[in-house]
């Protein structure tokens, strides 16, 4: 992430890396403020044996692209609601990458969709990872079916059941 202000929205994809057993790390590095040590980390994360990245930023939101300039691994970007624009600036600057250095990007905030996207192709090369994500996927089913449940016990004077 750029800063630990962005660890409320970046601790959602340490959660579900926990859920699901995933081994992760992570850093406060900022493409504009120690930008060696990101060029460091991109560089070094492939040997180190990282498969794939997770970028939060917002604002100009340059560190995911810079760490997509310097290493061969997929790298997410998150694009982080700030103050001044909601988002929009962040989400903007990481979509936007040069051809040749593609950063795929979810959603303002969207750690956790980053995570599972991560999870996902991971488990394109694991078996082991393939069925907990069949499971997540599985148990997300069972939310939807146990809201509508609750929703049909809610009394109102012109709702159909």
């Amino acid at each position: 992430m750029g800063s630990t202000s962005d660890l409320p929205v970046m601790e959602k994809a340490a959660a579900f890396f926990e859920e699901m057993e995933i081994p992760f790390e992570m850093n406060a590095l900022s493409a504009h403020r120690t930008p060696e040590k990101v060029e460091l980390f991109a560089k070094q994360a492939q040997e180190k044996g990282i498969k794939v990245i997770i970028a939060g930023a917002g604002m100009a939101a340059h560190l995911p692209g810079v760490i997509a300039a310097s290493t061969p691994l997929p790298v997410i970007g998150v694009p982080i609601k700030g103050a001044t624009l909601e988002g929009m600036d962040a989400l903007l600057a990481i979509v936007q990458m040069p051809p040749g250095i593609p950063v795929a990007t979810v959603a303002i905030n969207g750690a956790l969709n980053a995570a599972i996207l991560a999870g996902q192709i991971l488990a394109s090369a694991d078996d082991n990872m393939m069925e907990k994500m069949i499971t997540y996927k599985e148990n997300l089913k069972g939310k939807i079916v146990q809201a509508n449940e609750k929703l049909s016990t809610l009394e109102y004077k012109y709702m159909v059941l």
